[in-house]
């Protein structure tokens, strides 16, 4: 089993790449955003939980937001791996996935980067905005902001994955096969 934790900021390809790369590698892709859209779209028990912090303008606790995730690996025991989209977001996080996934006999093979300029990234969300109908693209000031709070919240996971040699940054720029030839790059050296 191989389990990847993709990062990167909003903009940065992520989605685009882990298309790519569950299909080449056979992984399940668990995105934090679609596990919180599907519990609280199907009022789950861990929905109705979050919602309850949400409605009150909180953050969801990363315990909630970590049981989440476990419920979405263990509907897929019989994965050959996963890539982890968004999750960890920070310490405590990656601390628990850490904990969890030797349950299953499995670890973190890396934590992949994808790096690129902020300007070019606010460049290329506003143009997707243009057509997405998302209104967190289409404001210079919000999308400035969420790197703001990504750049906080993942600077201590960058050195937390380092101290443990699992981490490799990616050059997020070029053409969609150019990123997904680095990313496979450092996936076949694993």
């Amino acid at each position: 089993m191989i389990n990847i934790v993709l990062f990167g900021k909003p903009g940065a390809g992520k989605g685009t790449q882990a298309e790519f790369l569950k299909e080449k590698y056979n992984l399940t892709h668990i995105s934090t955003g679609d596990v919180f859209r599907y519990n609280l779209k199907n009022d789950t028990p861990l929905g109705k939980e979050a919602r309850v912090y949400m409605d009150a303008g909180d953050l969801v606790p990363d315990e909630l937001t970590t049981k989440m995730l476990i419920d979405e690996v263990n509907k897929n025991l019989d994965s050959k791996g996963f890539l982890f989209d968004g999750y960890p977001r920070t310490i405590s996080q990656a601390i628990a996935l850490d904990e969890f996934l030797p349950t299953i006999g499995s670890s973190v093979a890396a934590t992949i980067a994808l790096e690129a300029d902020d300007n070019i990234l606010v460049a290329r969300l506003l143009e997707r905005g243009k057509t997405s109908g998302r209104v967190d693209d289409q404001d210079e000031e919000k999308i400035r902001n969420r790197y703001q709070e990504y750049n906080e919240k993942t600077a201590p996971l960058v050195g937390y994955y380092k101290d443990q040699n699992k981490f490799h940054a990616v050059n997020g720029i070029g053409s969609i096969q150019e990123i997904t030839e680095r990313l496979t790059s450092v996936i076949d050296n694993l």
